[in-house]
């Protein structure tokens, strides 16, 4: 990084930088996707045999079924918690409502359901805001980041998956326009980093168990199983899973990797299915398609004649929806203490449509128009007056039942059956057009809340509500619930802007191939408009943070630039034997915080060594003098470094006397001898391709004689972009 921009960013920023986009924040750091094939590296595969190499391949399988039982278990763990929660809420509401029926008391019953509503989203808000800010939103986008190289603090905690369960059982119980899906995929991802590691630093228990993992390279491996495997629990959709592992986050991919994702995906929803269907007392049924069941579509040739209508008017309302919920989080720099962030997310809460397993409120808001009572005080008619919009949406006679009350009070996922399975007649445009106006200003709104939130379940509500107008007013060859079911794949298509894998999870959980083209095209219409008018929300959300993401390909315009003008320089280098005093004195320099350095002899490059290595030498004391008067030393072993892994000490806590400081330390056994060097005169797209391509965290630029000029790093390459004007560079800030 160039020292002066590191100047300007630290006197010129403040502390924090949330919720802007035309910054990159320092505090990220790249997770090292690229093997260090030192000495200690070669031995240990040297010695290994060809049966360590399969118990190395058995173990990964092992691994991988051990992701998707689990990610399936708290799956259901979630299912039941959110049915139990919200049938003890209206059980009490309905007690009261049967109560004061007769008084005239039924704006009680109003306050206590809007009451329970807060409370429930008030726990959720406080666990994340106050214990872990890391499990807010449904955490897609921090996993994609980590799967394309970033390190983002406590992502894959065991803290941050506990906090993100429990707070989405509090946001779905409190009636938030909200869904599973997406915690899940964040759920199935710790899952996965946690497993993989055979240990716990949350907990400081090792059991000693698949230490070989312990690297970057592999627990990436594992957290693309976790992601998918979430996927396929939420969906009740292995295939889907696996392609939106492959689509959405993964960096790098091969033949066994696919068939040991799609292996943890089927273990997934089998650990489900098989839990649930003896929660309900179905032992033989294993036939559920996981959290949510859209239902089983008949077959029609016809449905091909659907792409002509729904799709115009959803995409344009997921563009808005984009351009919308940035405006909801970028006004949230202002509510940046816990207590605000938890004071909003109740305000929401009595907003949001009830989302239990029953709509007893429904019962309410009717009996407060006609419940035969003369008793009504006058805060009851005050509050029938300001619930009269509700009376025109939700009034039905004896005898009958309001489909609009049923969307309103109803899980989403009941709600998007009803929509795609209705007959036709069950719902009237204009309270179908208001229903979807309010439920798509609130699910803007909801998506940004200090809650754990998933954003699928309310984008394909609103799709399938809109594609369901569309059939009312267009129905010619189909039915209006198939419309629905365009409109639910282009809504959720244009905001989160997946294609192949969405196809396959709208296929899976239709349970009918026959809408597949449909779907497709409909998708890729969906990307198309939108990316031409802003990104997808995901990376949106990514902008906001300020996050160093790579994307596939460098800015179109950027071959102009060179090595030379994006590196960073000066470069701290170490001499191959270097004083133990000038290593500390480096790690400790708070003003560069360097993680790579150059290994130079006498001046070209011979190695690479970094940050972590380094500590794991000092805590050691692997001295040249030492082990010169210590030849009963134990020589130092790959399994120190992985046992350091991946909470590495920080240089402030090894103490080393002044007389070690004197010391040297022999950097051969241990610098990586083969590090990646590009010639300085290498355009961008070139040094953007071999980076992010091999995943890289260190890419050292040398010149005509192989001295060390330049170092490039993710922010070098992430901080240039294609904007309004052309070629444009970010700056750089420190948080």
């Amino acid at each position: 990084m160039h020292p002066s921009l590191l100047q300007d960013s630290v006197r010129g920023c403040p502390k924090e930088i949330p919720h802007n986009e035309k910054l990159l924040s320092l505090k990220y750091e790249s997770l090292d996707y690229d093997n260090s094939e030192n000495q200690l590296f070669l031995e240990e595969e040297r010695r290994m045999s060809f049966l360590g190499f399969k118990c190395l391949e058995i173990s990964r399988w092992v691994i991988c079924g051990l992701i998707g039982f689990l990610t399936g278990l708290i799956a259901c763990c979630i299912d039941i918690a959110v049915e139990n929660l919200a049938g003890v809420k209206y059980y009490v509401v309905k007690q009261n409502i049967e109560k004061f029926t007769e008084v005239g008391g039924l704006s009680i019953s109003l306050i206590l359901w809007a009451v329970l509503n807060s409370a429930f989203v008030m726990v959720g808000a406080v666990i994340v805001a106050f214990f872990e800010p890391g499990a807010a939103g449904s955490g897609i986008p921090q996993i994609k980041c980590y799967l394309n190289g970033v390190k983002i603090p406590r992502v894959v905690r065991l803290k941050t998956l506990v906090v993100k369960v429990c707070g989405v059982i509090c946001s779905v119980a409190g009636g938030l326009a909200v869904g599973k899906e997406g915690p899940m995929i964040h759920s199935g991802a710790v899952v996965a980093a946690g497993v993989s590691q055979g240990r716990s630093t949350s907990l400081k228990k090792d059991f000693k168990i698949f230490e070989y993992f312990r690297r970057d390279t592999e627990k990436r491996d594992f957290v693309s199983a976790g992601a998918a495997a979430g996927v396929s629990a939420a969906f009740g959709a292995p295939v889907g899973g696996v392609l939106f592992s492959l689509e959405e986050g993964a960096s790098f991919w091969n033949q066994m990797l696919t068939w040991r994702i799609f292996f943890a995906s089927m273990i997934s929803t089998f650990t489900l299915n098989f839990f649930l269907s003896i929660y309900n007392n179905k032992p033989g049924d294993l036939s559920s398609p996981g959290l949510i069941n859209f239902g089983r579509f008949e077959s029609d040739v016809s449905v091909c004649l659907l792409l002509s209508s729904p799709k115009p008017c959803v995409i344009s309302l997921s563009t808005v929806c984009l351009v919308l919920n940035p405006v909801f989080s970028v006004y949230r720099v202002y509510v940046h203490r816990p207590c605000l962030q938890v004071m909003e997310a109740m305000l929401v809460a009595p907003l949001g449509p009830d989302q239990s397993e029953d709509y007893p409120l429904q019962k309410l808001c009717l009996t407060l128009w006609g419940g035969g009572t003369n008793k009504m005080s006058p805060v009851g008619h005050i509050f029938v007056c300001l619930l009269f919009l509700w009376e025109l949406l939700l009034f039905c006679a004896d005898g009958e039942y309001n489909s609009m009350a049923t969307a309103f009070f109803n899980t989403p996922e009941r709600s998007v059956r009803s929509l795609f399975h209705n007959p036709p007649g069950s719902y009237n445009p204009l309270t179908l057009s208001l229903f979807t106006l309010t439920y798509f200003f609130l699910a803007c709104w909801t998506y940004g809340l200090t809650v754990s939130a998933g954003v699928f379940i309310p984008s394909l509500l609103i799709g399938a509500a809109w594609g369901r107008l569309f059939g009312i007013l267009l129905a010619v060859w189909a039915v209006p619930g198939k419309y629905a079911l365009m409109g639910a794949a282009a809504q959720l298509g244009g905001i989160v802007r997946m294609t192949l894998s969405l196809t396959v999870i709208m296929v899976e959980a239709t349970g009918n191939v026959t809408y597949g083209l449909p779907i497709m095209l409909v998708l890729l219409t969906a990307k198309i408009v939108g990316d031409y008018f802003v990104e997808g929300l995901y990376d949106i959300h990514i902008k906001l943070q300020s996050v160093p993401f790579l994307h596939l390909e460098a800015p179109a315009t950027s071959h102009w630039l060179t090595a030379r003008e994006v590196m960073g320089a000066p470069v701290t280098c170490f001499n191959r034997i270097e004083k133990v005093g000038t290593i500390v004195d480096v790690l400790s320099n708070t003003s560069t915080n360097h993680n790579g350095f150059p290994v130079v002899m006498p001046v070209a490059i011979c190695g690479l060594i970094l940050r972590s290595q380094l500590i794991v030498l000092l805590k050691h004391k692997v001295f040249v003098e030492l082990a010169r008067s210590r030849l009963t030393q134990r020589k130092l072993q790959l399994k120190d470094f992985r046992d350091a892994y991946p909470r590495f000490p920080p240089i402030q806590s090894i103490h080393v006397s002044q007389d070690e400081r004197e010391c040297m330390m022999d950097l051969t056994e241990f610098m990586n001898p083969t590090p990646y060097t590009v010639p300085q005169e290498t355009s961008l797209p070139r040094v953007f391709k071999l980076f992010r391509a091999l995943g890289l965290r260190h890419l050292v630029v040398v010149d005509s004689e192989n001295r060390v000029v330049g170092l490039v790093t993710r922010k070098d390459l992430a901080r240039y972009h294609l904007g309004k004007h052309g070629l444009e560079e970010m700056q750089l800030a420190q948080t």
